[in-house]
């Protein structure tokens, strides 16, 4: 016997015939375990011959129908018991994940989501679906897309709504943004301002590649100004502590809960909005799991979020 070449090809050659070999190393005789096995013992034979050949070691001394394992046969027959019972573990896991009343959803959203409008979403959607579970993972709203494109994410909440190849996105409902103050600040008296009237202040930003950096650059070119960024951060609440200790004005979504030192203004122009949407990966079949929590979240069109 010859052994067979590199390691990619020995397992192409092996995989279909480790459960043959197992079952047959178990039982000790070809014709039973042809007959439990389903398949002709010629069949079977062949496929055993063919293994030893591959393998270029003997793994059974054979007396008529009667075989029983040589040592190599026993050191290889351990491997191969963990590794069926392994892809059995996988197998397992995988349709449990997809199935339709137990599965679960890899769903990621932005930061400023996390603390109300997620969970009140899930909790929203478990009333009808109580056994379905989530992976959950935050971030901004590039490196959820990252994820999304790695197969990593089932869906995920983001803005901007990405308009790229390769994904689908929905778009959900719109976020108001506001100027925030000191409030020892000149504006601080106000409730509504033009972002025009910021143009002179120091800003508080996002970091490049947040999606609300991009929205911010984007409403203060629209004003008729680049914004001084004197600060940039990666959570928005860092943000509005640095705003609430006289550090500049910054642009945000409005806070779960009021922090104080701060003055929220609207802005009256330009339209300070953030759209919020829905992403997946385009030609995607989707597990019963995540197709129902998608249609639940197309549904809540234009009532994701307080107005």
């Amino acid at each position: 016997m010859s052994p067979a070449g590199d390691t990619d090809d020995i397992v192409t050659l092996l995989a279909p015939r480790l459960a043959q070999f197992a079952g047959v190393a178990r039982r000790e005789h070809v014709t039973r375990a042809a007959l439990e096995m389903g398949v002709p013992q010629s069949t079977l034979s062949r496929a055993l011959v063919r293994l030893e050949r591959d393998l270029g070691v003997d793994l059974f001394v054979r007396r008529g129908r009667t075989l029983s394992l040589t040592p190599a046969g026993r050191t290889f027959l351990t491997s191969v018991e963990r590794a069926l019972g392994e892809v059995e573990r996988a197998a397992e896991a995988v349709r449990a994940d997809a199935h339709p009343a137990s599965g679960k959803v890899a769903f990621g959203f932005l930061h400023t989501m996390g603390s109300e409008t997620v969970p009140g979403l899930i909790r929203a959607f478990r009333a009808d679906h109580p056994g379905i579970r989530f992976s959950l993972v935050q971030n901004y709203g590039e490196a959820m897309l990252e994820r999304l494109r790695a197969g990593e994410l089932d869906l995920c909440l983001t803005s901007p709504v990405p308009d790229e190849p390769g994904l689908v996105a929905r778009r959900l409902d719109e976020q108001r943004l506001r100027l925030v103050v000191p409030d020892d600040h000149r504006l601080a008296d106000r409730r509504r301002v033009r972002l025009a009237e910021a143009a002179e202040e120091a800003f508080v930003t996002l970091e490049s590649g947040y999606g609300m950096r991009r929205i911010t650059d984007d409403l203060c070119r629209e004003a008729g100004f680049r914004p001084r960024i004197a600060f940039e951060g990666e959570e928005t609440e860092t943000l509005r502590g640095l705003v609430a200790a006289g550090l500049g004005v910054a642009l945000l979504p409005p806070p779960a809960v009021p922090r104080p030192g701060v003055v929220e203004l609207t802005v009256t122009a330009p339209r300070a909005v953030r759209e919020i949407g829905v992403a997946w990966l385009d030609g995607r079949q989707d597990a019963p799991p995540v197709a129902a929590f998608k249609k639940f979240l197309l549904s809540r069109r234009d009532k994701l979020l307080p107005h």
